[in-house]
């Protein structure tokens, strides 16, 4: 697919229409107040992987409405020090995969913490073990439409609210340096990371690739590619309910928590990708609150951007950082 979208630099002035819910930050201070009531319970088992370089712990902690949470802790083997932090989180369907798998950030000499994401996993990768407990009103097959008719009640809430606790339980551990903790993802992760980025204060940066679950007006008008086609096939059926359903993404939509970003950032795009186009991407971008960001551009790349191009860049920038 060649280029499809605005060219770059009408991307770099790009600024989304999407409207910002009066209640935004009342909601989620009541969202994530609510998920605090539970016990943290964060749990870290020693797993028996053959590895000789890198330590892993399985982690099970509270999540949204106290359910269980899984994760990977990967340390450097023989650390004894405090190290900075690093949270990941998965792109759409996967999971947490297996223990001995995504050894990038422990590599080089930092803790990693990778987030299971809750009913997914069963899509790619190698598989997930976090249920998603909560049911909800009929939708369309995937995750994107799951509790749409209400914020209180999207699927979305729940992750988003996991991914903060996931941050707190990877603090929790001894060998984690809170106050040198940054958060990651692709696609879906980056749009976690994007939300967790405006949710807590405390990150010393953010490094979102590809991000998804940003600009939702835009993107679900803009392509047909799934996930985000889920949305439009929703309304499809159910028609006349757009402006309900979009009520519902704005309290979800990366641009607003971009606006909250109080950390240096890391953006990439792709200018081929028809998945999360560009310009949804540089809308969460230019809307970035803290002034250190910057975007690494893919010209001629569809969803897989920069891959390990990105890598490379995304272990170079965070040196400055953590």
């Amino acid at each position: 697919m060649a280029l499809f979208d605005l060219p770059l630099d009408e991307l770099r002035a790009y600024r989304s229409e999407s409207p910002e819910p009066d209640d935004f930050d009342a909601f989620w201070d009541k969202t994530l107040q609510q998920a605090r009531e539970h016990e943290l319970d964060a749990r870290f088992e020693p797993v028996e992987t053959g590895l000789s370089t890198v330590e892993v712990y399985d982690v099970t902690f509270a999540g949204f409405g106290g359910h269980p949470v899984k994760g990977w802790l990967r340390l450097p083997a023989g650390a004894a020090q405090p190290l900075p932090l690093v949270v990941e989180f998965i792109g759409y369907g996967g999971g947490r995969g297996l223990p001995h798998e995504n050894l990038l950030w422990a590599s080089t000499g930092r803790a990693h913490f990778a987030m299971d994401t809750r009913g997914q996993g069963s899509a790619w990768g190698g598989g997930g073990g976090t249920p998603d407990p909560v049911g909800a009103a009929p939708a369309y097959p995937g995750f994107m439409t799951r509790g749409i008719d209400a914020p209180e009640d999207y699927y979305y809430r729940r992750v988003f609210t996991d991914a903060v606790r996931a941050v707190e339980a990877a603090r929790s551990h001894p060998l984690a340096d809170p106050a040198r903790t940054a958060v990651t993802g692709g696609s879906q992760g980056g749009g976690i990371a994007l939300a967790v980025g405006g949710l807590v204060p405390d990150l010393v940066a953010v490094a979102p690739d590809v991000p998804f679950l940003c600009d939702f007006p835009r993107a679900t008008t803009l392509t047909d590619r799934h996930p985000y086609r889920e949305i439009g096939l929703f309304l499809k059926t159910h028609r006349g309910r757009s402006a309900d359903v979009l009520r519902t993404l704005s309290y979800f939509d990366g641009v607003h928590f971009a606006a909250r970003g109080r950390a240096p950032a890391l953006f990439s795009a792709a200018l081929e990708d028809q998945t999360c186009p560009p310009s949804t991407v540089f809308a969460a971008f230019n809307a970035w609150a803290h002034e250190d960001k910057a975007i690494e551009v893919y010209d001629f790349n569809d969803h897989e951007g920069g891959g390990p191009f990105q890598e490379a860049e995304q272990v170079r920038w965070l040196g400055s950082y953590a």
